[in-house]
């Protein structure tokens, strides 16, 4: 079932999650040991991100540097289709302009089409750690829009050969992303906005947030999203402050906020394990207040941390 399907026919809010593929070399068990303790509370949906490949050089005889190819999180697909197939689960791969060219792209969407996946989150993507800005692949897209655009005009049969006949639309549901505190591109908050309600103009039929750790912005996000006539359903992205060192580094990866009251609370902590807990109590309380607010869906950023995840879910759900 489409994401925007389970939205509009819930009779209350959902629950789901977000994980990441293994590190190459790693088997799938460890996803199933994600997924297995969150069962009980019925993910209508499960993200699987995309992890594009990076380059070092490495040295080589007579001093010449051999650009090498390194991809550390394969396996977004097969681990879609290993969901669908034991969990019967429906699945959100993420799919990201960087790295893929339209061929490419047109390609990767056949595969998940075959394999019966109706939903995608339609990403730009980082850049690679040997860029300081993201570089679009040659014949690639630059925008998240213009994904979402090549996406809607599959879902009307229209593909890149336009000499083909007999064609088989797609029926991809497109999800796109959303920052309560801005992009760290973006100049600006309103800046940001126009460029969301372009993509939800181009056929995106819900956003996602970027996690946030202060409601506050997320409500105001909505509300202005609003203003500008974004009225798709809005899902909070959550995660749970697990680490001390978190407090410092999820400011910096993802241009967002640690409130005040939080961070006077992980000050109490002696340890990680009491970080945790306080992280999980915050994210209670944020999840409540989420509700109260009316959002449709709850989306964990899960990163392994099943049991974190477990805590504030049984609490909420």
């Amino acid at each position: 079932m489409k994401v925007i399907d389970h939205i509009n026919r819930a009779k209350s809010p959902l629950f789901s999650i977000e994980i990441l593929p293994p590190l190459k070399g790693k088997g799938i068990q460890s996803i199933f040991d994600a997924i297995d303790p969150l069962l009980e509370f019925k993910p209508s949906f499960i993200d699987v991100t995309y992890h594009r490949e990076e380059y070092v050089y490495k040295k080589r005889e007579g001093a010449f540097l051999e650009k090498v190819s390194i991809r550390k999180r394969p396996g977004t697909v097969g681990i879609c289709a290993a969901i669908i197939n034991k969990y019967k689960i429906d699945v959100v791969p993420h799919i990201i302009c960087g790295g893929f060219s339209r061929e490419e792209t047109e390609n990767a969407l056949i595969d998940l089409q075959f394999l019966g996946i109706d939903n995608v989150l339609a990403l730009r993507g980082d850049a690679i750690k040997s860029e300081g800005a993201f570089v679009p692949e040659p014949h690639g897209h630059p925008y998240a829009i213009d994904l979402v655009r090549q996406i809607v005009r599959m879902n009307k049969g229209n593909y890149l050969e336009t000499d083909l006949v007999d064609v088989a639309p797609t029926h991809f549901s497109i999800g796109v992303a959303g920052y309560p505190e801005k992009h760290f591109e973006a100049p600006n908050l309103t800046y940001d906005l126009r460029h969301l309600k372009a993509k939800v103009d181009a056929g995106a039929e819900y956003i996602v947030t970027q996690m946030f750790f202060d409601t506050a912005k997320f409500i105001e996000f909505v509300n202005k999203c609003r203003e500008m006539e974004i009225n798709v359903p809005i899902i909070p992205g959550l995660k749970i402050l697990t680490t001390r060192k978190q407090c410092s580094l999820l400011p910096k990866l993802f241009n967002i906020d640690v409130p005040q009251d939080l961070l006077e609370e992980i000050d109490k902590c002696k340890t990680d394990a009491a970080v945790k807990e306080a992280g999980v109590e915050w994210c209670i309380k944020q999840s409540k207040e989420l509700l109260k607010f009316g959002s449709p869906c709850l989306h964990f950023y899960t990163m392994g941390q099943s049991e974190a995840t477990r805590k504030v879910a049984s609490s909420v759900f």
